[in-house]
């Protein structure tokens, strides 16, 4: 079951957090690059005092104990987030009540609400 939802993140590309067994590390922000038999090749990045390094590692299948993937992140702090009408059109939320941007234009209709009938 592993080796397919390993196949599977490796299909999709994206980054994922990876613990390694034997070694008892964790592997961050890696890439699954291929799977070929019980061999796993990665590719991730340290970031050292004086450089960034990038890695390519092949591990075995039965090493690994666990695999993250990040749903989302949030800044902390006061930060401007972008809202539903920034987001790309592809990513909005389907119908939504249409906001009046000058509510106060508006008159009241008493003829519209009869509290008698």
């Amino acid at each position: 079951m592993l080796h397919r939802k390993i196949y599977q993140l490796c299909c999709e590309g994206k980054e994922v957090w990876i613990f390694l067994r034997d070694q008892q590390r964790w592997l961050e922000r890696a890439t699954i690059l291929d799977i070929e038999g019980d061999l796993v090749t990665l590719r991730y990045e340290t970031d050292e005092e004086d450089e960034i390094c990038s890695w390519e590692e092949m591990v075995r299948l039965e090493s690994i104990g666990s695999v993250m993937q990040r749903l989302a992140a949030v800044p902390r702090g006061d930060v401007d987030l972008a809202i539903a009408d920034d987001c790309p059109e592809s990513e909005q939320l389907g119908d939504r009540p249409q906001r009046d941007p000058n509510p106060e234009s508006h008159e009241s209709n008493s003829d519209s609400y009869n509290a008698d009938s």
